[in-house]
């Protein structure tokens, strides 16, 4: 019989019947193909021996605590990644709140307070590069001596290599922000995409170009500005629309510096107006740039769409963002 898929939050929140886990540790942002591969390896451990797959993950992102000023942005929240390490047969996740408290932990009081007391860890497979504990004092050779003393063994899962380039989280970043989104799809496995509130605009695009919807996320990592070919996915009532978005600044309307995210739907929306939006981003057809009057850009939004029919017709299947052909988003 399958368990119920749990998250806790706090280490006063973990059972007792937490363990005995096999276990994996780290920030896992944008779960990528090589996040993926650990967690394959966790859930096969665990099968084997009889233990729970389970995930140690950490908000805020340490480096928030310990040297905010290199903290990178995040792609995901940790909903998001919970929800994506359930698809990889994760059973558990402990989402531990990263403080200065916790900063200070050497390596052996994090493996007996955290990995052992709490998590009852059986297993643990970590990263190549996995270091952990005070100023990252520990690292697969520590964790591999502190096993032998506290009772688990130690596995060290072989880095992802794609195309000859290593697949990690930093790549990734740079491939959104410089909108090389569909290379960004190779390595996540799926698009990029951006969740939040649908939000009213200003009502300039409804009534002298397109209507759109204007989604406000809390993501950090967003889509370097310009046009793209977009899959907009309501939420909350499960529809897919085809879709054309813009990432900018509206400069034909002599807007300021904020960024807006407006989606036209290449079908229509019939029923009422979705109220949180998924926008997954799939290729990008051109940069954002300023036009000499309203009509002149909704002419252009009229042909971006023309773009993203075609580029729609070519695929096969495309409702749900996990049948999207990857290698044909070059």
């Amino acid at each position: 019989m399958e368990r119920p898929f749990r998250v806790f939050r706090s280490l006063d929140a973990v059972p007792a019947d937490f363990g005995p886990s096999a276990l994996t540790i780290g920030n896992f942002d944008g779960v990528h193909v090589g996040h993926r591969a650990i967690l394959r390896r966790v859930k096969e451990v665990a099968v084997e021996r009889g233990l729970k797959a389970s995930v140690l993950t950490f908000n805020p992102h340490p480096s928030k605590v310990v040297n905010p000023a290199r903290a990178p942005r995040l792609m995901t929240t940790p909903e998001q990644r919970c929800a994506l390490m359930r698809e990889e047969g994760i059973e558990q996740v402990f989402i531990l709140p990263f403080n200065l408290a916790v900063a200070q932990l050497t390596p052996e009081q994090f493996v007996e307070r955290v990995l052992v007391d709490k998590l009852g860890v059986r297993a643990v497979l970590v990263g190549h590069d996995f270091c952990f504990a005070y100023k990252q004092s520990g690292n697969v050779r520590v964790l591999r001596e502190l096993g032998a003393k506290y009772g688990f063994t130690t596995e060290e899962v072989k880095a992802v290599m794609l195309r000859g380039h290593l697949v990690s989280s930093t790549s990734l970043r740079v491939l959104i922000e410089t909108g090389r989104l569909a290379q960004a799809a190779r390595l996540l496995g799926r698009p990029y995409g951006l969740e939040g509130e649908v939000v009213a605009g200003r009502g300039v695009g409804s009534k002298q170009t397109v209507p759109t919807l204007n989604l406000a996320t809390q993501t950090e990592v967003l889509p370097a500005t310009g046009v793209y070919v977009t899959a907009t996915r309501d939420l909350e009532g499960g529809r897919i629309w085809p879709s054309v978005t813009n990432v900018g600044h509206r400069p034909t309307f002599g807007e300021g510096q904020e960024i807006s995210i407006e989606t036209f739907l290449l079908e229509p929306l019939a029923g009422a107006t979705p109220r949180r939006i998924r926008v997954d981003f799939l290729r990008r057809v051109r940069e954002e740039r300023q036009f000499p009057d309203a009509q002149a850009l909704k002419q252009q939004i009229l042909r971006d769409a023309g773009r993203a029919q075609a580029y729609f017709r070519r695929l096969k299947k495309w409702t749900k963002w996990s049948v999207f052909p990857v290698d044909s988003m070059a």
